[in-house]
């Protein structure tokens, strides 16, 4: 009986010993994180060599930030509008892309800064053609604060903070100095 009692005890003790230790920490994860996206209803997703025929009706998969956008590997190709003569250049989102007329083209630096490119945040980092869109038109810029812009046929291109979903053009024509961007690179005059 004695011996059962001291293996009672013992056993006790390993058992009050193991709920008072600290749990081990996890070990640091070696996969990316995963990323939720909400769903729309459509679970198809069109290639990215696939141009719009009509504005996008759905939601944005990324959306850019008031410096532009972040995405990696984004492209850019053409979307149709029946209010605007010819297709325009708009990102894999379905976001319409301009151009200022105060920039000089093929200037390497673009005329929006500060305030104006809080309003028209640049399109950042490096692109890739999409349908419509000649991929030897694609370029870069360095703006002053270091980030890498965007350009198509020499022009910086920019967003509109106004175009809050895709298809959204409010920034054609606006002020006389932003327009759309035909894929001929050229500005498109209302």
């Amino acid at each position: 009986m004695r011996r059962m009692t001291f293996l009672g005890v013992l056993l006790a003790l390993v058992l009050v010993v193991a709920a008072c230790a600290p749990a081990a920490t996890p070990a640091t994860p070696t996969e990316a994180p995963t990323v939720s996206v909400p769903v729309t209803g459509d679970t198809e997703t069109p290639a990215a060599t696939e141009a719009p025929t009509t504005a996008p009706t759905s939601a944005p998969t990324s959306a850019p930030t008031s410096a532009g956008t972040t995405t990696t590997g984004m492209s850019i190709m053409t979307a149709s509008d029946a209010t605007v003569s010819e297709p325009f250049l708009v990102d894999q989102s379905g976001r319409a892309i301009y151009i200022y007329a105060n920039d000089t083209q093929n200037s390497g630096t673009s005329a929006c800064t500060g305030d104006c490119a809080t309003d028209w945040p640049p399109v950042t980092g490096p692109v890739t053609a999409g349908t419509g869109v000649e991929a030897s038109m694609l370029g870069t810029i360095t703006r002053d604060d270091g980030t890498t812009q965007a350009t198509y046929n020499g022009w910086p291109l920019h967003y509109n903070d106004e175009d809050t979903a895709p298809g959204s053009i409010t920034g054609q024509g606006m002020d006389g100095l932003w327009f759309l961007v035909s894929a001929t690179g050229n500005a498109i005059k209302p």
